[in-house]
């Protein structure tokens, strides 16, 4: 028996081949221009944030949690603005940000502020950078001591002086009062003093 003339011609299907990977169908003779098509790239991209992001976000929660140097925590303190620029302009940063251990009687802001007027601007300057980094090492000691170990006698400092530290309804380091203790960092630990004391001559 013939066909009507319109069966005879049967449509030529694009073959079917199985890929590389089980379950992937792909059909040759058809150009499916996938290479660089740009929806695969940003899969690519979608994937690649995927597994990247998860580890970003903990190294910086690490980072983030990790214990900083006095002069890092001072630095992200406020209110020691003007205490991080002397220690700049004294060109103790790197010092401060060494090893250590340091216990550090950090002056406020404030305490700079009681100072006569002009002299912090004074002793920013540069032909007085020894007579600067004098008066912070006055304020630093050798050692991590924490408030639990403080009392009554002569500390030596970093500068050769020596500090009158009396505990007695507080503390107080040759007459400034301690404000706050054991603010601890990964190389020493800082009080807050409310006053900048001055090395003896």
């Amino acid at each position: 028996m013939r066909l009507p003339p319109k069966f005879n011609k049967i449509e030529k299907r694009p073959a079917m081949e199985r890929g590389p990977f089980t379950g992937h169908i792909r059909f040759s003779g058809v150009n499916q221009q996938t290479k660089n098509h740009p929806m695969k790239k940003i899969l690519t991209l979608a994937i690649a944030t995927l597994l990247i992001s998860p580890l970003t976000q903990r190294a910086l929660a690490a980072e983030a949690a990790a214990p900083q140097t006095v002069v890092a925590i001072a630095a992200g303190n406020a209110d020691f603005s003007t205490l991080v620029a002397a220690i700049k302009a004294a060109g103790l940063a790197e010092t401060l940000s060494g090893t250590g251990p340091f216990t550090v009687f950090a002056p406020t802001n404030a305490a700079f502020a009681k100072l006569p007027a002009g002299t912090v601007e004074t002793l920013l300057k540069p032909e007085n950078k020894a007579k600067l980094a004098a008066i912070l090492t006055y304020h630093v000691i050798v050692g991590k001591v924490l408030a639990a170990d403080v009392k009554t006698g002569k500390v030596k400092t970093v500068q050769g002086g020596e500090l009158d530290v009396i505990v007695k309804d507080g503390v107080t380091v040759d007459g400034a009062k301690v404000v706050k203790t054991d603010i601890v960092g990964s190389n020493g630990v800082i009080h807050v003093i409310d006053t900048v004391v001055m090395p003896k001559p």
